[in-house]
Formats: structure tokens, sequence, C-alpha cells
């Protein structure tokens, strides 16, 4: 069983090269049928970074969609993959969500502690992301978003008192090794393989989710709603 990554061991992860992204976005689309996009990338002057998009206030630095059209954009060709990112070797790799894979995203803490239930009970478990703004991304079926607010009720929660945020049509995540400016890296902590190549459905992860979130604590500012 794979190691989940923890948060030392992530601030010691090396920094990546512009060749590199190429790299893995190709074995994404080769390997795993999963459309990719190139996005920003982060520019040096003067010993800062700042993200190509111009604008020193990027919430996102270097990993957000440097275009309106992203979605069009995406492709799951490793050639078409290989001619943009030979444009723009240093691009952050982005995934859209919604066509081959739609995302559950919750907070950090909440998604160890789901991580280590799932695996006890012995869960279907797919990819699963970590972002360095402390988020964890879980890989699921297409279709699981928009099925995930009713799924969170039938367990008894009202939709928007959880910090558990479902990503599908419409919505893109960045994929590793794409660095979010000097927050360092988005990284695996379940990294894609052979054994999880087949994806969950959203109903197989979403009671671990929703009582992990529960537990860690409620959306910030959020009402709990009668049910």
């Amino acid at each position: 069983m794979e190691e989940t990554i923890g948060v030392t061991e992530a601030a010691q992860i090396p920094r990546q090269r512009g060749e590199q992204l190429m790299d893995h976005a190709v074995r994404y689309a080769e390997e795993r049928h999963w459309d990719v996009f190139p996005g920003t990338w982060l520019e040096a002057s003067e010993g800062e970074e700042f993200c190509s998009c111009g604008d020193t206030e990027c919430p996102a630095p270097g990993a957000h969609a440097a275009r309106p059209d992203w979605a069009s954009q995406a492709t799951g060709s490793a050639a078409g993959a290989r001619r943009m990112w030979g444009k723009h070797p240093k691009a952050a790799v982005l995934l859209p969500t919604g066509r081959t894979f739609d995302v559950l995203e919750v907070p950090e803490s909440a998604g160890f502690l789901a991580l280590a239930r799932l695996e006890r009970m012995e869960l279907p478990l797919g990819p699963v992301i970590s972002t360095p703004d402390r988020r964890m991304l879980f890989l699921v079926l297409p279709g699981g978003a928009a099925k995930a607010p009713a799924l969170v009720r039938d367990l008894g929660w009202a939709p928007s008192s959880l910090d558990l945020v479902p990503r599908g049509q419409g919505h893109y995540i960045a994929a590793p090794p794409t660095r979010v400016g000097r927050r360092g890296p988005v990284q695996w902590a379940r990294r894609p393989t052979a054994e999880n190549r087949w994806l969950p459905d959203a109903e197989e992860l979403m009671s671990p989710l929703a009582y992990a979130c529960g537990r860690e604590g409620r959306r910030p500012g959020a009402a709990v709603a009668s049910v």
C-alpha cells in the first residue's frame, strides 16, 4: 500500500523543471486517457517570481487557465500535449473535470482522516491529489459532482454545512507536478497506478468524506440548514 505524502515530506520535494511538465502531461493523456491543457506559468524577474497572467495579486500564480476558452483547448492526445507544451514548456498541467473524472475536494485534515477510514474499510480508492493550500482532491467517476449534494443530504447533512466541494463539468484542477507560486507543488497523495485505474463512484466515498468533514469542522461561516 502506498504511503500518504506528509506535509514535511512534501516540502522536501525538489522544484520541477519546465521540461518535466510536458512529460507528465503526455503521460496523463497517453496512460490515463485524461484530457490535459496548459495553463499559466511562473516568470522570474530580479529574484522574484510572478504569474504569466501579469496580475501581481494572482490567487493561483502559475497554476490557472491562461485562456477563457480553455475547455476547447483540452486534449486527450499525447501528440497534442507535446505540441502545446512545446510552445510553453513551463505551463501548468491542468485537467478538466466532468470528462473522464469528477473531483470531491475536502480540507487536507479531513482528507487524511477519510483515507485512513477508507483503507480500514477496504473501500475502492482512485488517485488522490494534495495541494499546497492544504486541500485534498479525490478523483471519482464522472457524474459524481452532480449527485454529491443529494448523497450528503441522505447522510443527514446539509451540503452547505460541510467543506466538501464537488467539481464536475466546467471546472478544472491543477495536476502534479504543477507549482503554485511560492506555496509549492501540487502532489499525489495516492498516485495513479494500474490498481486504481478504475475510479470509484462518488457514493462509495461520500460517507467517509462527509464524516471526516463533519468531524474536522463545518464550512467557515456556513449556517446549518434543516435537511
